[in-house]
């Protein structure tokens, strides 16, 4: 540091021989623009200023030594110096970082479920449903066969992850959710696990969490898988694109939830078995099930579709999956092979119901007009 100019007159002789005692005087030099003493720091960002030994010399004291003239400027520095360590980072609908994180893929996520200890939510589920009377008959003599012992676990795994709630603090959760975020927006950044931008996605509020009765953590790892892989994210995006429409809109993820709802009944009510014990896998055959089931998109805007016919919609749409799961598996392989092509649009001509497809009117939903009407009409299930 420069020394500052100065002249200290402790002790005077007089030509008399007298001694006289003076008070020390600090003489500044007169304040100039270009050469002042702070000019060096003005490139210098502010986070970097709490560490620079110069700047703690101007603004504390040293050896007791107070200067006389201390400038605005020099006070305004230091009070923004102080004031650094007291910076927090921003929440609410902004992004949490801008450094984004890495995105996690759908087995990564499975993963997380396997080895976390699921006890507690396992002892609530229900592997299949309860029949009685004629029906437990009727189901032992016409039913599926039942499924393999070897495909109970994984089954559970699928039930108990569907009891899960979404932990905004668990870390694995929150990428579970960015990933989601960012896939469907096509966003490079994070973005806050609360915030309007989840309404912007066909959430109710800005919490996703309070939009999974029914369906549980396992709801948001459909969501995962539909977007992780590079043919159904098409297809969700075009889903998402509809969801907007001014006249047909629809909220997007509320619907992919009860999807999974649909999912989760069809499992317990064994309608999955037969495809799972030919397959000998349960949550691919789970996963497949779900994307499936978005020929809805393609219902709700070829048959002009509003919000207030979500019930009716929904209605069909599980008799339908219940009553020919294995038609809607082979309608998702035509149309992901012929996505493969480029030759496919989900909201546009049904190209991917070719030769082998299932006749159209295996997939065609019931009329409004021809269901009864009941009080949930004009809301939207959850």
């Amino acid at each position: 540091m420069n020394e500052i100019s100065g002249t200290f007159h402790n002790e005077k002789e007089l030509k008399d021989g007298q001694v006289e005692t003076m008070s020390a005087v600090l003489c500044s030099p007169p304040y100039d623009k270009e050469n002042h003493v702070l000019a060096p720091f003005r490139g210098i960002p502010l986070s970097e200023l709490k560490n620079h030994s110069i700047l703690r010399a101007l603004t504390a004291e040293a050896d007791g030594w107070k200067p006389g003239v201390i400038s605005s400027e020099v006070l305004r520095a230091q009070e923004e110096w102080e004031a650094v360590d007291s910076i927090q980072p921003e929440t609410g609908s902004r992004a949490s970082s801008d450094q984004p994180g890495q995105l996690i893929s759908f087995s990564e996520a499975l993963w997380h479920f396997q080895t976390t200890d699921l006890s507690s939510f396992k002892k609530r589920i229900q592997p299949t449903i309860r029949r009685t009377g004629l029906a437990a008959l009727r189901h032992i003599l016409f039913g599926p066969p039942k499924l393999h012992q070897g495909l109970h676990e994984e089954r559970d795994l699928v039930l108990t992850i569907a009891q899960c709630g979404l932990d905004s603090q668990d870390p694995v959760h929150g990428r579970i959710l960015q990933t989601i975020y960012r896939k469907l927006t096509g966003s490079k950044f994070d973005c806050a696990l609360h915030g309007d931008h989840w309404e912007d996605l066909g959430f109710q509020g800005a919490n996703p969490a309070t939009d999974l009765r029914g369906a549980g953590f396992l709801a948001l790892l459909h969501l995962l898988y539909l977007v992780m892989d590079s043919k159904t994210l098409l297809m969700a995006q075009e889903i998402l694109q509809l969801s907007r429409h001014h006249i047909q809109q629809f909220p997007f993820c509320l619907m992919s939830v009860n999807i999974t709802r649909i999912v989760i009944q069809a499992l317990r009510e064994e309608c999955l078995t037969r495809e799972c014990n030919r397959q000998q896998k349960v949550i691919s055959v789970v996963n497949s099930f779900y994307a499936a089931t978005f020929p809805l998109a393609h219902v709700w805007r070829t048959q002009q579709k509003t919000i207030s016919d979500s019930g009716f919609v929904l209605k069909d749409l599980e008799v339908l999956a219940k009553k020919s799961p294995r038609r809607l598996l082979k309608t998702l392989e035509i149309y992901l092979a012929r996505v493969s092509k480029g030759q496919a649009s989900l909201l546009g001509a049904p190209k991917c119901y070719g030769p082998q497809a299932p006749h159209s009117k295996d997939l065609t939903f019931t009329g409004v007009c021809d269901l009864p009407l009941h009080s949930s009409e004009g809301a939207w299930p959850i």
